[in-house]
């Protein structure tokens, strides 16, 4: 894993890049918190191949718990990636939801991510 940084105006957002699944599960979603947030980053983007599949099956629970560690330890993220190809009504009404925030967002690129995160 390696960190690629994007720095709009003032704000500097941590860009999480790897080849391997990094979130199994909400233990591993804190120790990459953990990780990035020890680089002097509150901000952070992530890559829907870098997250277990069954975290967008809604009915797992993962999701959920995943996302509360990224709001517990006050850790702004971005997931990126094509999320079209995951069926249901309750995972497109979640991520339309959570665009609405701040603190987590679904995007289509790496750019409008980081737009995203400059603005709040």
């Amino acid at each position: 894993m390696t960190l690629a940084i994007h720095e709009t105006g003032n704000v500097r957002v941590a860009e999480v890049i790897s080849d391997d699944i990094l979130v199994h599960n909400p233990d591993e979603a804190l120790q990459l918190i953990v990780d990035v947030y020890y680089q002097d980053f509150d901000k952070m983007i992530i890559h829907e191949k870098n997250i277990i599949p069954d975290f967008f099956d809604l009915k797992t629970g993962i999701a959920g718990e995943v996302l509360q560690k990224f709001i517990n330890y006050k850790m702004r993220v971005s997931i990126v990636g094509s999320f079209e190809k995951y069926p249901g009504k309750s995972i497109r009404d979640f991520i339309y939801e959570s665009n609405k925030g701040s603190h987590v967002n679904f995007m289509s690129t790496v750019e409008l991510a980081v737009e995203k995160m400059g603005k709040a």
